[in-house]
């Protein structure tokens, strides 16, 4: 090898991950390794939108290339790349008719995007719901998908009565409704032992839309009620991801935007 010959690297040698081994970016990013606090703001901005983590999304690929990374010496855990850190990690939703279109970038590249369906308009007693607005109901069975396998406790029953209640303008608990099948549950998983033989939030919350006896757009201050009901009934004093209160949270914020 002649002096001043840039040497080659080994086959042996480790090399990092970088962004455009795992995702269709080009330019500067996609010779970047993927660094720990990249996939942390990914991570945050991800959960602020749905609640929590997507499997197999964007964050969950660069926590996973960020963690070998680390491992093999190539990154420190404090480490952002600096197009990450110059131009954002961003999570931003689109609304159109009948759809939300959720786009994730880094660096003002896309590195992840989603469509997911919206509710057309839907009759109610005072007329009709602006079109896409998500109501309470819809926001309980968005729940029973993204935590329906976990045991109902207290404070699941609590957000739940205070959802029916803010859905049907109400405070009294119909029999067999929602809020009284949750404090029911409630009272029977406290009694029992074996986790497979409790009752859990999608038993309950299923179909909730069809088996509240009134249905309203989730607001913010419908949000805030369930989600101060959790909280007060949640040892951890905090609300769970993709639990009740999240939910419904979530379908608030989103009606705000499509209200805009």
């Amino acid at each position: 090898m002649s002096q001043g010959q840039p040497r080659r690297p080994r086959e042996d040698e480790a090399q990092p991950i970088k962004y455009g081994d795992v995702f269709s970016v080009s330019g500067q990013l996609a010779d970047k390794p993927i660094a720990p606090q990249d996939a942390n703001m990914m991570q945050t901005a991800e959960t602020m939108i749905f609640g929590q983590t997507q499997k197999g999304g964007p964050a969950a690929v660069m926590q996973s290339a960020a963690s070998r990374n680390e491992k093999a010496g190539l990154v420190r855990h404090d480490q952002a790349t600096d197009v990450a850190g110059s131009e954002g990690v961003t999570v931003t939703e689109t609304d159109v008719p009948g759809s939300r279109i959720i786009t994730e970038s880094v660096g003002g590249q896309v590195v992840g995007q989603h469509v997911q369906p919206t509710p057309v308009a839907q009759a109610t007693a005072a007329g009709f719901m602006q079109q896409n607005s998500i109501t309470i109901g819809e926001a309980l069975e968005a729940s029973a998908q993204t935590a329906g396998d976990r045991p109902i406790d207290q404070s699941d029953a609590a957000a739940i009565q205070a959802a029916e209640v803010r859905a049907t303008g109400s405070n009294v608990i119909s029999p067999g409704g929602l809020a009284a099948m949750a404090q029911s549950a409630a009272a029977y998983n406290a009694g029992t032992e074996r986790e497979q033989d409790k009752i859990k939030l999608t038993d309950v919350l299923s179909g909730a839309t069809a088996k509240l006896p009134a249905d309203k757009a989730a607001t913010r201050q419908d949000a805030e009620g369930v989600v101060s009901s959790e909280l007060r009934n949640n040892q951890g004093m905090g609300t769970r991801p993709g639990g009740v209160a999240a939910s419904v949270m979530a379908a608030a914020r989103l009606n705000e935007n499509i209200n805009m």
